[in-house]
């Protein structure tokens, strides 16, 4: 029996700042991160990166990256990329990048992965809003007048 079609498996989803590729064809990721620290709201990221690789499967397929935000419904962004797989001992790396990524709010986003519209993993991408700290032996930020 000659399989045309399985769906693949998520091997690898990581949120970081930007991905290297070296002339042997690995891959460096560049800030791996869980959360995002940001300093104020509204603020524009200038590069959020998805990593993903794909394995296990056979065909043609389709990969939606979505950013939603914190009321869980309102889709922020999505990237989608078309990739094959001729094996299932071969395997696809994906990168979405989301650049120019405008966040108003603080609070907990979800960044989901599907393959063919079948969701394979969502998890929490924390944006935490912390204003910069006075650093001992210097002043204090200045208040805004007319506050």
């Amino acid at each position: 029996m000659n399989v045309t079609r399985i769906l693949p498996d998520l091997q690898c989803a990581l949120v970081c700042e930007d991905v290297r590729q070296e002339v042997t064809g690995n891959f460096i990721l560049l800030g791996v991160t869980a959360f995002l620290r940001v300093p104020q709201v509204p603020i524009t990221a200038h590069r959020l990166c998805v990593f993903t690789r794909w394995c296990a499967g056979v065909g043609s397929f389709t990969e939606s990256v979505r950013l939603i935000a914190p009321d869980q419904t309102t889709l922020i962004r999505e990237a989608k990329v078309k990739f094959a797989l001729q094996d299932p001992a071969h395997n696809a790396t994906n990168l979405s990048v989301f650049a120019q990524l405008e966040i108003t709010a603080g609070g907990i986003y979800f960044v989901e992965v599907l393959v063919d519209d079948v969701m394979k993993l969502r998890f929490p991408l924390p944006i935490i809003v912390a204003p910069p700290q006075a650093q001992p032996g210097q002043p204090a930020p200045a208040e805004p007048q007319g506050a």
